[in-house]
């Protein structure tokens, strides 16, 4: 027999750290949720099976498994466990030590986007924050992963070490765009935020008590729900603005707060819209998360609520109270669950709540991601019908007005079969910048990619319109992924049976002489020629380009198959073998810079670590920019900048051959995506330089028009003198006696 190591098999059973239970569910995955209370448990049925507690090996070596903080990220649970942070991917049942963390934490924080597997959302979930609840802002260190929280880096915020007070927490607000640090001093807090324009002060102030739970609702609106036993509070916009939630019992009676109601909170529970708050005193309170709802009614209370019993939203207006029960026979848990039906209840007389007044809201738009690009603009449409006799208060809001704009027109738009007035609104979005209508003080950067959400609801309608959510749409205001450029080729090189279009597909390669290339793309010349294999399927046929005019590509932008305009925006070239027989016809005193231009070498400097083809919108910085410090030193320089308001163009040296270009789209304010892709010509018309070298072909033919020169000189001078005479008279004299000598042979003598 082989010896077992029992460690293997060993597990540590997980507890909660803090004394109220809470319930994470996943937003996206609806029957994924993790309990934390006494025991922890882990479902991916909601709860349906019975479970053991969850457990983490002993081989992980934690210590005392007391569990912080958690988050599911995707598919896999970040647990904060003895300071730690410790990763269960729950579909391969299998558990990691995250990477990169040096110093104890405590929290963890993220989101889920749902709308899609855009890679703008596909981020946003795997972003992961851990830090130390307490530590001096100013001294804490923060990390960050984009991993899912296999891996985590040190997080830079800018300003950190100025900041006063301890955390409380760190938050992608994803819904702003913004890094949020909540700090905590005197029994206030407030938020800090990362980007401008909202870094350069503060969100509002406000109470803080005791450790204040932190909720970030689903969906991206930059709700919050803040929560302690005496203490309930809601953000609407990030934590810019934070406001004590009332709350209502019966029709007459309506406290400020929950303190003032003298309740003590046991759990909280939150979806998109509406919010679910269990009591010690075995009481039921919902509101809605509407636009400008922040209120909540009180339900009768039942024995309903035990030290392990949690709260959860199973759908729109459906509540579920679970309590873990020890099955005597089998050492697993099974749920008590008491569900309640929030619309029934609502429908008691006893509440005195009106009917909704809204019959229809709709919108194709609800629940999507959509792209705008740099200079784009999006439509969308809604329908609403209210009740006969009511009048509706639409009102459309973006959780990101400093980067996303939006223009609202609602009209009248026909009636049901029953009489009822439709209104349908359009809405317009596009960038803030160009609406021109804000100031620059209050936009985003334009150069930042950014996202919002756009919302649609009914501001004046009941909390009874349990069924009538908010249309929401998530907007990335960044790169369209649909979009692509695409090198004009009307004359190709095959057409004018320069090169054979099978033969090319046919393992075709070509010669770079050692003299023409360069493998380090420096301008020298390399040891060794180069066989290049030609890839035809990625490039096609060359297009055609004469050695002796000055050329510029014809560069196209097609979005989902579709030509849309030809760019005329700065764009770079780099021959992607290395070959450097071509130059600019412009330099940057001739392209009228007023800084000295970036050129591939100074970006291949700055850029080495991502490769030589580095150049992209992230790091041009055009000569003609006025906030361009760089001086310019060096104005005879090639210009290696094509397209904008120059007219450079490459011109090529005399050499015939086939050309493979990298081309990228630099200007940072055409679009957000790396419009980049690489195309072959074929140089042609080039005769070939002679072999023999120039000295000798130019010292023998100096010296013979010299001698020309002086025989021309001294010839007509030496015909005046007494030899000259001779000279001139042996030569008529010889001239005679060949004449003689010609007739004779003809026969005439």
């Amino acid at each position: 027999m082989f010896p077992v190591d029992t460690a293997l098999f060993q597990k540590d059973q997980l507890y909660f750290s803090s004394p109220r239970t809470q319930l994470i569910k996943h937003p996206c995955k609806k029957n994924v949720a993790l309990y934390l209370g006494r025991q922890v448990f882990f479902t991916t049925d909601n709860f349906r099976s019975s479970l053991f507690p969850l457990c983490i090996p002993a081989a992980l070596k934690v210590g005392t498994p007391e569990l912080t903080s958690a988050h599911i990220a995707d598919s896999v649970l970040v647990l904060v466990v003895n300071q730690k942070v410790y990763i269960y991917d729950y579909e391969a049942n299998s558990w990691n030590t995250s990477l990169g963390i040096e110093r104890p934490v405590s929290h963890v924080s993220g989101d889920n986007c749902c709308y899609s597997r855009h890679p703008f959302c596909v981020d946003m979930s795997n972003s992961v924050f851990a830090y130390l609840y307490g530590d001096q802002i100013s001294q804490t260190t923060v990390y960050f992963s984009n991993t899912r929280g296999y891996k985590f880096q040190k997080f830079a915020y800018e300003r950190q070490a100025e900041l006063v007070g301890s955390l409380g927490g760190t938050f992608y607000f994803h819904s702003l765009s913004q890094v949020g640090l909540l700090l905590i001093d005197q029994g206030k807090a407030w938020f800090s935020y990362s980007e401008h324009p909202l870094n350069s002060s503060f969100g509002l102030p406000f109470d803080y008590n005791g450790t204040l739970g932190i909720l970030i609702t689903p969906g991206q609106k930059g709700i919050l729900i803040f929560w302690f036993e005496k203490s309930l509070l809601v953000s609407r916009n990030s934590g810019q603005l934070v406001y004590p939630v009332h709350v209502r019992e019966g029709p007459n009676t309506l406290y400020s707060s929950i303190s003032e109601a003298n309740v003590t909170i046991h759990s909280v529970a939150a979806n998109e819209n509406e919010l679910a708050v269990l009591t010690q005193e075995n009481s039921l309170y919902y509101g809605s998360l509407g636009i400008l709802s922040s209120s909540l009614i009180k339900f009768a209370g039942q024995n309903i609520c035990t030290q392990d019993a949690a709260l959860m939203f199973t759908d729109v207006g459906r509540v579920e109270i679970l309590t873990p029960i020890p099955d005597l026979m089998f050492p697993a848990f099974d749920f008590q669950k008491c569900s309640v039906n929030i619309q029934a209840i609502l429908m008691d007389p006893q509440f005195e709540v009106d009917v909704c007044k809204v019959e229809l809201l709709e919108g194709e738009f609800d629940s999507k991601m959509y792209t705008i690009d740099m200079n784009s603009k999006l439509e969308l449409t809604a329908l609403m019908i209210p009740r006969p006799g009511k009048s509706l208060i639409p009102l459309a809001m973006v959780s990101n007005p400093h980067s996303l704009g939006l223009q609202a027109i609602i009209y009248e738009d026909g009636y049901t079969y029953d009489g009822n007035t439709k209104h349908r609104m359009n809405i317009s979005l596009k960038q803030q910048h160009h609406w021109g209508r804000a100031d620059p003080s209050f936009t985003s950067s334009i150069k930042r990619p950014t996202g919002s959400t756009i919302t649609l609801d009914v501001a004046n309608k009941e909390i009874s319109c349990v069924d009538l959510k908010p249309l929401t749409a998530f907007i990335s205001v960044g790169c369209d992924q649909e979009k692509k450029i695409v090198i004009q080729n009307e004359i190709s090189a095959c057409q004018n049976n320069i090169l054979d279009p099978v033969g090319l597909q046919d393992n075709y390669s070509y010669v770079i002489e050692r003299d023409a290339y360069d493998p380090n793309f420096q301008g020298q010349k390399a040891l060794e020629d180069l066989v290049v294999q030609y890839e035809y399927e990625k490039l096609g046929c060359p297009s055609l380009v004469y050695w002796n005019n000055p050329w510029k590509p014809v560069v196209e932008l097609w979005r989902e198959g579709k030509f849309q305009e030809v760019i005329e925006t700065e764009f770079v070239l780099l021959e992607v073998h290395g070959l450097f027989t071509y130059t600019y016809s412009l330099t940057a005193q001739t392209a009228l810079c007023k800084a000295q231009p970036q050129n591939w070498t100074t970006i291949m400097e700055t850029a080495s670590d991502r490769g030589p083809f580095a150049w992209d919108r992230e790091n041009y910085v055009s000569c003609h920019d006025p906030d361009n410090e760089a001086p310019l030193r060096w104005p005879n320089v090639p210009y290696q900048i094509l397209g904008g308001p120059t007219a450079n163009k490459v011109i090529f040296d005399q050499r015939n051959g086939i050309y493979v270009f990298y081309i990228s789209i630099v200007d940072p304010y055409y679009s957000y995506c790396h419009l980049e892709t690489t195309f072959s010509i074929y140089v042609h018309g080039a005769f070939p330089l002679s072999v023999i070298l120039a000295a000798a072909t130019i010292i023998p033919l100096v010296a013979v028009m010299l001698l020309s020169v002086w025989l021309a000189y001294a010839i007509p001078k030496l015909l005046h003198t007494e030899k000259g005479l001779k000279f001139k008279g042996f030569w008529i004299y010889l001239c005679r006696k060949c004449r003689k000598a010609c007739a004779c042979f003809r026969g005439r003598c």
